[in-house]
């Protein structure tokens, strides 16, 4: 009896041993037949809902693998656009801001260079495209990444760095710009410093929210606002609002009825070199985002259809034209091999009635910061950094060009 039962279980284990011999196998093969697919076709993970579609891997002459990228780092296919260039702004700048009341554009601030800011405001006249007047701003307000926004009359400038390089910590003072005597105001201070925070004035509130903390780098989900007339405000202190649902800087804010959009934006930014005396920028690693947020009537946020791409630095790239939101230029992610910064060259447009996305246009060259107006059916963009060439997307010169090119939508 006993001799019996170890037979039958010397049978079972034998056919378990056949089993797992036979599975090891059909895995073994289907591992290398993964393999040899993923010599040719290979996608690379950087965002959800983006990936890097690599087209090609061969081996060269040097036995080394090379990649053709294409997808979120390459232009997106898009309409050619006829550009004309306008005379240039008096100064290059890039992190500068702009507003643009009747036919005047206002354009803030700005760096010349790392180590050379803008403290003043340049004005462009469309009625005879001219760069004409200049104001001389507060020496305490900030010169780069500044919240502003405006009700058409009076602008708001909220928060931002005061000084080259990447100083830190930004500044909480605000100050408003009365456009018709010219003369400065301010508001009571932000109950904590943000860098370039989303700002927008909507249903009579200055909301400030996001931007980046006292570092320079840690990414803000704050949003304050308060009441405002007139360029004054109505209260004396700011009133905490709902959270962003994510945070960080370089963002568009846009008010459209009840709804208030913002477009876009990082986690992350260039931080001092510890030690320096000059706050040398130091680069850290950022995480450009293509995420869409509306905050209705309500006061809840609700997530729409992400960008084309994910995009940055487009605090002042935006305009209102015919129901639609028109983005001009920014940053993308980083190239997943060299690091290094990619522009941007599209123009983007997004339909308030549908809240959908496309592409209506090329630049005549990709840009981060820029300036952007409309004015009788012609889109204009000034200043910014561009990129190095055709071939190349990553930034190298500050330029005070202008240009316009027409937009029928």
């Amino acid at each position: 009896m006993v001799k019996h039962h170890l037979t039958r279980s010397n049978l079972v284990l034998a056919c378990l041993t056949i089993v797992g011999v036979a599975l090891t196998i059909d895995f073994l093969c289907a591992s290398s037949s993964m393999v040899s697919t993923q010599k040719h076709h290979l996608l690379v993970p950087i965002q959800e809902n983006y990936t890097i579609k690599v087209e090609k891997a061969y081996e060269t002459n040097s036995g080394v693998p090379e990649r053709e990228l294409s997808a979120t780092f390459a232009d997106l296919p898009a309409p050619e656009l006829e550009w004309e260039q306008m005379p240039s702004a008096p100064v290059p700048r890039l992190d500068g801001s702009a507003i643009h009341i009747k036919d005047l554009l206002y354009v803030f601030a700005g760096f010349g260079t790392l180590d050379y800011v803008h403290s003043h405001v340049d004005v462009y006249n469309f009625t005879d495209n001219t760069w004409g007047e200049r104001l001389d701003m507060p020496k305490e307000m900030a010169n780069s990444h500044l919240g502003m926004a405006s009700d058409g009359r009076f602008i708001y400038i909220v928060s931002g760095q005061h000084g080259p390089q990447c100083r830190t910590p930004p500044i909480p003072v605000t100050f408003v710009l009365d456009t018709e005597t010219r003369k400065w105001g301010n508001l009571p201070p932000l109950p904590a410093p943000r860098y370039a925070p989303a700002t927008q004035i909507w249903r009579g509130r200055l909301h400030v929210m996001g931007g980046s903390k006292e570092n320079r780098h840690t990414p803000g989900t704050d949003h304050w606002s308060i009441a405002i007339k007139n360029g004054k405000a109505l209260e004396k202190e700011w009133l905490t609002e709902v959270p962003i649902p994510r945070g960080g800087p370089h963002r568009a804010c846009v008010a459209d009825s009840d709804r208030l959009f913002v477009i876009g934006g990082q986690e992350g930014d260039f931080m001092p070199k510890p030690g320096s005396p000059i706050y040398k920028c130091s680069r850290r690693n950022e995480v450009v985002y293509a995420d869409v947020y509306m905050l209705d009537a309500k006061m809840k946020w609700k997530k729409l259809s992400p960008m084309p791409k994910p995009n940055s630095h487009i605090e002042s790239s935006w305009v209102i034209i015919n129901n639609s939101i028109i983005i001009v230029g920014g940053t993308t992610e980083k190239h997943p091999v060299n690091k290094r910064m990619v522009l941007v060259g599209e123009v983007f447009r997004f339909r308030l009635d549908a809240l959908e996305w496309s592409v209506i246009g090329k630049l005549p060259y990709r840009v981060k910061t820029t300036l952007v107006s409309f004015w009788e059916g012609r889109l204009y963009f000034t200043s910014g950094q561009r990129d190095r060439g055709p071939d190349n997307p990553q930034p190298k010169k500050v330029l005070g060009e202008m240009w316009r090119a027409k937009l029928n939508l």
